[in-house]
């Protein structure tokens, strides 16, 4: 598959790098009902990383995912060109013990400003121990930007 090239195009170092961010911003994540805390390391193209945490809200809705704190953050930002996320989650205060996938509105999300087939996606559970995919591994048959086009 193409994902093995497009690895080589990420260095190892640079995909040790978004796992690092990632971990780290789980500290400043907003979990205090869940207790689930998700960092997130967004790659752009220019080779800066916008990190994204995790923040819940008492009535539950408009709490949003880090993620998407990521891309919003990103994008407000004036970054649009996307390669790559680390996303690492679990209980606030521990190392991860799991690998923790974005969720369906994160995937959709993912899908509006990234290339479905080159855009990778790193769950890390220590800087070390991590799984890449990409989105089209994810979110296979999936709706973008194109999809509304005649």
């Amino acid at each position: 598959m193409i994902k093995e090239e497009m690895i080589s195009e990420i260095t190892v170092e640079k995909i040790k790098e978004l796992n690092k961010v990632a971990l780290d911003a789980r500290s400043s994540s907003y979990v205090p009902y869940s207790r689930f805390a998700v960092g997130a390391a967004l790659l752009s193209s220019d080779g800066s990383i916008t990190k994204g945490i995790n923040i819940e809200n008492a009535a539950f809705t408009p709490g949003t995912c880090a993620e998407r704190t990521a891309i919003y953050s990103a994008i407000a930002n004036g970054k649009k060109d996307f390669l790559a996320i680390s996303i690492c989650g679990g209980e606030k205060g521990k190392e991860p013990n799991d690998y923790c996938p974005p969720c369906g509105v994160c995937r959709q999300v993912i899908r509006e400003f990234a290339d479905k087939n080159k855009f990778l996606i790193i769950l890390c559970k220590t800087v070390d121990d991590y799984k890449i995919y990409t989105l089209e591994e994810l979110l296979p048959l999936s709706f973008g930007p194109e999809s509304m086009q005649e």
